[in-house]
């Protein structure tokens, strides 16, 4: 190789390393669901939004994010609607929403109609089989409320496996488990974009 195309090479690396992690969950695998589990997704979920949080501080949370998520979703009244539901699902699931919102912007980069190569929908990148085996076979992994209900109650059930280690758990929900890249870059996101002193949650 000449020493032009050698500096070529080695500048493409340069600029490749220095863009965003793109990922995906599409390689996601079933596990045995509880009981439990499956009676989360089993419930009906419109599209709606969920309501905005009734504490002052809760709401504070919400209009904190709405700013810092500007630019991805210009949208305001989108913002809030995703921020809410995010909140709920979240800490339906027992979840940091701060959490989450990490691994959306990992996952799908706040995008509703994100499809991966493989097939994973929505914002946190569902598979479709989940639907397939929790029976539902009408679920539209692209509603709001029904993506997060999926992408928290799964991550919930990999917490759960994995007896409540988050690396290891992450790389469940990616499919990549027991390498680093998934797991840091959703807690490099989550730590970067969307820290903020939230009540503590209720242990489970």
């Amino acid at each position: 190789m000449s020493p032009g195309r050698a500096l070529t090479v080695i500048a493409l690396a340069a600029l490749l390393g220095a863009l965003p992690l793109v990922a995906t969950a599409g390689a996601q695998r079933y596990e045995p669901l509880a009981a439990s589990v499956q009676a989360a997704l089993h419930a009906s979920i419109s599209d709606r939004a969920a309501p905005l949080p009734e504490d002052a501080a809760d709401r504070g949370w919400v209009a904190e994010m709405s700013q810092r998520l500007a630019r991805h979703i210009p949208d305001e009244p989108s913002r809030r609607d995703l921020l809410a539901s995010v909140f709920y699902e979240a800490r339906r699931a027992g979840l940091d929403p701060q959490l989450v919102l990490g691994l959306i912007q990992v996952e799908s980069g706040f995008r509703k109609y994100a499809i991966s190569p493989a097939g994973a929908r929505g914002y946190m990148q569902v598979m479709p089989f989940w639907v397939r085996l929790i029976g539902t076979p009408g679920t539209n992994l692209f509603h709001l409320r029904t993506n997060l209900r999926y992408g928290c109650t799964i991550l919930r059930h990999y917490l759960d496996i994995e007896r409540g280690d988050l690396y290891r758990a992450l790389g469940r929900y990616n499919g990549s488990l027991g390498k680093p890249e998934y797991p840091n870059a959703v807690r490099a996101n989550w730590e970067r974009h969307w820290q903020y002193a939230l009540r503590p949650l209720a242990r489970r």
